[in-house]
């Protein structure tokens, strides 16, 4: 039996779909998401002041993401609407990275395999514990497939390159600014020169901080860090406790909190 005009494999459509989403977020720049002493750390190359590849979704969980921004932003949007409603219904505690790895490994698949267009995203959902050995990562391809990652993971751009620098310098419990020198350290091509402060997205997962754990980066405070890693002083183990006792929330002068208003 003759196959009709225009037919094409079903194995031969899952390729081309997945070449098509893999050259989609090899175009973008990487992503790196490591741990460190006092939690989780991102970094991403972004020169966006309005585009935020990275941001928070829920009280303990980060989420980071490469490829097209409308899409992952969708992602993102619909993670906070599933944390805030589960959260509300139930407890706060039973909103977990491992739950909303699910939630987007379900919408990834399923548009991965009814749609003509898969998504050409790559993206990590990750949650700081009360010790390193609760830290969760979770990577998430365009497929919808789900890798349980430890230490650190490199998505977007060069991602094997990144990922094989990386390896090098990483070590458990480093201090933030050691982490911050070895996330850019991978991040720079050899010989190159690294993304200068006004274009870098830097967050952290801080378990240390009271109630709400993510906190971007930014200014003075991140020019400090990467200072105190290229030179290898030691750094600080936790930031001092906020004034008015160990319920009051701690503050941050130089970083940012992220609202979760911000696109």
């Amino acid at each position: 039996m003759s196959m009709p005009f225009g037919y094409v494999s079903p194995e031969q459509e899952m390729r081309d779909k997945a070449d098509f989403a893999r050259k989609g977020i090899a175009r973008g720049r990487s992503v790196v998401v490591l741990q460190y002493e006092n939690g989780i750390l991102f970094v991403a190359p972004n020169a966006s002041r309005a585009l935020h590849k990275i941001s928070e979704i829920y009280d303990r969980i980060g989420f980071a993401a490469v490829g097209k921004y409308n899409e992952f932003e969708a992602l993102r949007l619909g993670g906070i609407r599933y944390a805030d409603i589960n959260g509300y219904t139930y407890d706060r505690s039973d909103v977990t990275a491992r739950g909303l790895a699910n939630l987007y490994a379900q919408s990834l698949g399923m548009v991965f395999t009814e749609s003509r267009k898969p998504y050409e995203v790559e993206i990590v959902v990750a949650e700081v514990g009360d010790g390193p050995e609760d830290d969760q990562i979770y990577r998430l391809t365009f497929d919808g497939s789900v890798a349980d990652e430890h230490g650190f993971v490199a998505m977007g751009g060069v991602a094997d390159a990144v990922a094989g620098r990386l390896k090098d310098r990483f070590r458990e419990g480093m201090a933030l600014p050691e982490a911050l020198d070895a996330a850019l350290a991978a991040l720079t091509e050899p010989g190159g020169e690294r993304p200068p402060v006004s274009q870098l997205e830097v967050a952290v997962l801080d378990r240390t901080r009271y109630h709400r754990k993510f906190q971007r980066l930014t200014g003075p405070r991140l020019e400090r860090l990467i200072a105190e890693g290229g030179s290898g002083r030691p750094a600080p183990t936790g930031e001092p406790p906020a004034e008015g006792g160990a319920d009051t929330p701690a503050t941050a002068p130089e970083g940012d909190i992220d609202t979760g208003s911000e696109s």
